[in-house]
């Protein structure tokens, strides 16, 4: 039930009265991609919006905020944040690929200027590497960022020290000389400005003997040619970042680096996924690895070398063991050639772990869903794979990867593949451990062509029927492969994805997304959905604000009016007695005048309510 404030005015034998909708503010903080270390992509706080108010007459674009440039890294809310001279707000945090950080008000929408705004160049000297500067991806055609790529990969925040850690790529210039950096920032969430110790150069190296870029024994990390695509993960007290390459632009590594978050020039742990051989890429379609509440560090690989000792198109799990990172379990599909001779990363799709379980879910381009132990993934099986199970998507590659819900009935993983594919709903056994592999419902809407398909996101209130809404990030038709598309936010009932509650473009004049942010996906949290674009703007989507409703006298009648414009599906509803009965239709006609809606109501009469309801 929505709480409601009578507001009463008096006019001749009448009483009226109009409501307001208040709701509770949730505080509920998004601190890293898809909400926690799992990747399951919940929201299990959501109070306000739910699959009743979720469509085109209460919920839409409510504002937007500018910023200087694409969007790659998910937005981030950070709670309860003391601004020095402002007061606590909630923050909502957004990075761009021309190296910029903007910290604006999460809540209120008349607070349009940023809290905080961070830059990490100064042209010309310093800029954002840009696709161009890609020299040799894609034959000197590289499109996979149509423009700059300074920052990529989604920030994490500690909420215990309100430190955020994000990576930032550069490209500076002295005098015919040009350098490619990679730095890790600490930046205190109240003012933006670097910690202690921070910035971090990027530099690593670790032992190898491969023809490609092993130099005596020793392979040195290349900041110009790896590529932070992957979300950040804290776990332990340890900040770890992945990478990838660019376009298959070879030399280049999987790479995991982890930084101790006391003491940030402390020499870092090292990984490389292809130590004796190449590439094995992690790159996730930007989702972060997974992390257990040992530490222990979760992801995929893409094309690679495949031995004892490398570990391309692999599931890998990786655990801290002093200075060093120790590879405790991985898994190799038995077809790991056909997928390295068609381009068909198994690290194209993000790694979910099921919530409560020891289990992993993910798949990869070749549109293949794993099920894996992730204690005991299962190795490279001589004949047969050794994963728990697989079921194929028909061909659809998985970009987003799977998200999660428990409703109150049964338990849900949700996927939306590229390729016209629909949003598919898994039931999970919790007795069996296992998946019924055909789905329980599918989306009637269908993606675009190509890729990536949908980017998802779950918000419920716990397990409570009717509350729990799948949110879908989508190119809406054209395939978003090396090119900028139009994009569309959709929602569906988490307990039944065939039924869809909303989409952007039902009412595009007034809810349209603009250019569609590949990969990212959308942040739901206090009632809203903040959704970023390649169109140098966040949209911010919730519950549409309630018309003011007026009384004027006009002679022996009153005039009850409310705006027209902007505020759809609003009907006069009208009670005798505000203690007893129900409230009913109000009977007369509506004139609309000059955008106003107008009812004219004689003045005699007993005393009656009036409330605007939608």
């Amino acid at each position: 039930m929505v709480p409601r404030i009578p507001i009463l005015m008096r006019a001749p034998l009448l009483l009226f009265v109009f409501s307001l909708a208040l709701t509770a503010r949730a505080d509920v903080a998004v601190l890293t991609q898809h909400n926690d270390n799992n990747r399951d992509g919940m929201n299990l706080n959501e109070t306000i919006l739910n699959t009743a108010n979720v469509n085109t007459n209460s919920f839409g674009l409510l504002y937007t905020r500018p910023v200087d440039d694409q969007i790659y890294a998910q937005p981030l809310i950070m709670t309860n944040v003391a601004i020095p001279g402002q007061g606590s707000h909630n923050l909502l945090i957004l990075c761009t690929v021309n190296d910029s950080i903007y910290a604006y008000d999460a809540d209120d929408p008349t607070v349009t200027n940023a809290y905080w705004t961070r830059s990490f160049i100064s042209p010309p000297k310093i800029v954002a590497p840009v696709n161009t500067d890609m020299t040799g991806a894609c034959s000197g055609n590289y499109k996979d960022f149509s423009g700059g790529f300074g920052i990529v990969g989604t920030p994490v925040i500690d909420p215990a020290t309100g430190t955020m850690y994000v990576v930032v790529r550069t490209k500076e210039s002295s005098g015919s000389i040009t350098n490619y950096a990679q730095s890790l920032h600490a930046l205190d969430v109240t003012t933006g400005l670097d910690t202690a110790n921070s910035p971090v150069l990027i530099n690593a190296t670790f032992p190898g003997n491969n023809s490609v870029d092993s130099v005596g024994g020793i392979i040195n990390f290349d900041p110009y040619k790896h590529n932070q695509r992957p979300g950040l993960v804290l776990a332990n007290g340890m900040v770890y970042i992945t990478w990838a390459g660019h376009c298959d632009w070879t030399p280049y590594h999987g790479w995991v680096i982890g930084y101790n978050t006391s003491n940030l020039l402390q020499a870092p742990l090292v990984f490389n996924s292809s130590p004796n051989g190449d590439q094995a890429g992690i790159w996730m379609s930007n989702q972060g690895p997974v992390a257990d509440a040992d530490g222990n560090i979760y992801f995929s690989t893409g094309n690679g070398s495949v031995d004892a000792v490398d570990l391309g198109e692999a599931f890998v799990k990786l655990t801290p063991d002093g200075p060093n990172l120790d590879v405790a379990s991985f898994f190799v599909p038995t077809n790991y050639n056909s997928l390295n001779g068609g381009d068909l990363d198994i690290s194209c799709g993000g790694l979910l772990l099921i919530p409560n379980t020891s289990l992993i879910l993910s798949g990869g381009k070749a549109g293949t869903l794993y099920l894996l132990n992730k204690d005991n993934m299962g190795g490279l099986g001589a004949v047969t794979n050794n994963d728990l199970q697989e079921w194929s998507l028909g061909g659809h590659s998985i970009h987003g990867g799977p998200v999660w819900w428990t409703g109150p009935t049964n338990s849900f993983a949700y996927i939306w593949g590229a390729s016209s594919d629909h949003l598919r709903q898994y039931q999970f056994n919790t007795n069996t451990q296992t998946f019924n592999t055909n789905t329980v419902a599918q989306s009637v809407t269908k993606g675009g062509s190509g890729q990536p398909g949908g980017i998802l996101a779950v918000t419920a209130n716990g397990s409570n029927a009717n509350t729990g809404v799948v949110w879908a990030s989508l190119n809406t038709t054209a395939n978003a492969n090396q090119a900028v598309v139009a994009g569309s936010l959709h929602a569906y009932d988490a307990q039944n994805v065939s039924r869809e509650l909303w989409n952007s473009d039902l009412l595009s004049s007034r809810d349209a997304i603009g250019n569609f942010a590949k990969f990212v996906a959308p942040t739901v949290a206090n009632g809203k959905v903040y959704m970023a674009t390649f169109s140098n703007r966040l949209n911010v989507y919730g519950l549409l604000p309630h018309p003011a409703l007026s009384v004027a006298i006009s002679g022996t009648s009153v005039v009850l009016s409310w705006p027209a414009n902007g505020f759809p599906g609003f009907t006069l509803q009208t009670n005798a007695n505000l203690g007893a009965g129900a409230w009913s239709g109000d009977n007369h006609s509506v004139v609309t005048v000059n955008g106003t809606n107008q009812v004219t109501i004689p003045a005699a009469g007993a005393a009656t309510y009036y409330r605007l309801i939608r």
